[in-house]
């Protein structure tokens, strides 16, 4: 039997009681790579002292950049820190950006989900604005303050339009989807590869690829594994990813 492609899943800080510090990543990006994508889910702790790009390079079929709390930390985008930037994480900062870009330039595929797009612009030289709903004519992109049920959490609540002829038009076959949207911060400027595909209704950057990647390499601003078993734009993403690493391994 064909071994399943190894898809590193990056985890984030989080301290647990105000004393203990732990890595963790939610259950649904692992449980998306394994039953749509079809692949075998390695969860990545952010502590780059334990293994370094080379030999993640060298292990991996694939990576998804998950969601997360924290923030890219600004001074990686040339931006002072303040307090809307936080908080933050630089252990998983200096493990995923530089194996952010070894993964693409090696034509193993990369799949950016919330911070996950973050870290692919910033990865190839973007930057991040750290509020979008302080913007003049910009909604409130986060969840609802105090919620505590997924199904309000998670709810679609805009929609994205994406570039006519792109890479997310092909997939899908429709330029236009309904989406969740948890996020405070957004892509600002694209970084030098970084090829902007959608965009919610009041502009803020939704979907990413970067140019002339060998393999799947796509951001998306929405929380895309929340539903990727039920919703057919999710499913589409993470099975085109699986197909991509397999490729990858087969390779």
């Amino acid at each position: 039997m064909e071994r399943r492609p190894l898809i590193g899943v990056t985890a984030f800080l989080h301290r647990i009681e105000e004393t203990f510090d732990a890595q963790i990543c939610g259950n649904r990006t692992p449980e998306a790579v394994a039953e749509v994508a079809g692949g075998l889910p390695l969860i990545l702790p952010g502590l780059p002292a334990t293994a370094s790009t080379g030999e993640l390079l060298d292990l991996l079929d694939g990576l998804v950049l998950t969601g997360a709390r924290p923030n890219v930390h600004p001074s990686f985008y040339g931006h002072d820190e303040t307090e809307a930037h936080a908080p933050f994480d630089l252990g998983r900062d200096n493990l995923v950006l530089p194996l952010t870009r070894a993964m693409v330039e090696a034509g193993k595929p990369v799949f950016g989900i919330c911070r996950g797009i973050q870290e692919m612009n910033v990865a190839f030289g973007g930057t991040l604005h750290p509020e979008v709903r302080d913007l003049p004519g910009r909604m409130n992109h986060r969840m609802p303050k105090g919620e505590k049920d997924p199904e309000v959490i998670f709810k679609k609540r805009h929609q994205v339009s994406f570039r006519e002829g792109g890479v997310f038009h092909h997939l899908f076959g429709t330029t236009a989807a309904v989406t969740n949207s948890l996020h405070g911060q957004a892509v600002w400027e694209p970084g030098d590869r970084v090829v902007i595909e959608g965009h919610a209704e009041d502009e803020t950057v939704e979907a990413i690829s970067i140019e002339a990647a060998r393999s799947f390499a796509l951001g998306v601003q929405w929380h895309a594994e929340y539903d990727a078993m039920e919703d057919p734009v999710n499913r589409a993403l993470f099975a085109a990813f699986g197909a991509a690493a397999r490729e990858a391994r087969k390779a």
